[in-house]
């Protein structure tokens, strides 16, 4: 959670850093790897302090951040397993908000993590291009909706002052899932075909 003087500023880092994960995630893993790290780092910090406290939630925020940063990209396997794991958490979050309203069951969040982890270990080229397309692409919509004030995406529910972000659910339309399967196909065959080429050295 952030002050909502920096819902702006934030929804265009996560617009810009899903768009850099989308079309060049296999060529730049590691500094999606940063990227996502410091968005974590950064809510999970930031989340401790209380509502009131902007300048805690500002400091928080960036310790935090960079914590979560270093973290993801001096654990590199881990990340990708992290980014396995993540990407099946998200498809199944993502899928079940189309077919039924609240949370998927924690069982099929797991099941889909660990499978997400141990795929991306074992095909680890394929794995980070669909992951860090797919991701990326859920990050720009995110992101996007939040600089455009979608108040699901970006919600304040009992401070005005205060913005909260919430990653799974980006906003109630139909069209979302379908703009991030077409965005995220998009992002894939961009990296396959242009940036994501070479083997990493």
């Amino acid at each position: 959670m952030l002050p909502q003087a920096y819902e702006l500023p934030a929804a265009l880092f996560l617009l810009l850093g899903g768009a850099v994960s989308c079309f060049a995630g296999y060529r730049l893993f590691k500094l999606v790897l940063a990227i996502y790290g410091f968005i974590l780092g950064a809510g999970l910090a930031s989340s401790a302090m209380g509502a009131s406290n902007t300048i805690g939630m500002v400091i928080a925020a960036l310790v935090g951040g960079v914590v979560g940063a270093l973290i993801l990209v001096f654990a590199y396997f881990v990340g990708i397993a992290l980014v396995g794991a993540g990407l099946g958490a998200l498809v199944v979050h993502v899928g079940w908000g189309y077919v039924r309203v609240g949370d998927p069951p924690a069982v099929a969040v797991i099941v889909m993590a660990v499978l997400g982890a141990i795929g991306a270990m074992l095909l680890q080229r394929y794995v980070i291009v669909v992951a860090t397309s797919f991701g990326g692409a859920w990050t720009m919509i995110l992101g996007g909706l939040a600089a455009v004030g979608d108040r699901v995406a970006a919600k304040a529910p009992h401070n005005e002052s205060v913005w909260i972000l919430y990653p799974t659910t980006a906003s109630s339309a139909r069209w979302v899932p379908i703009a991030w399967i077409a965005l995220g196909l998009l992002g894939t065959a961009v990296q396959l075909g242009v940036t994501g080429r070479k083997k990493r050295t």
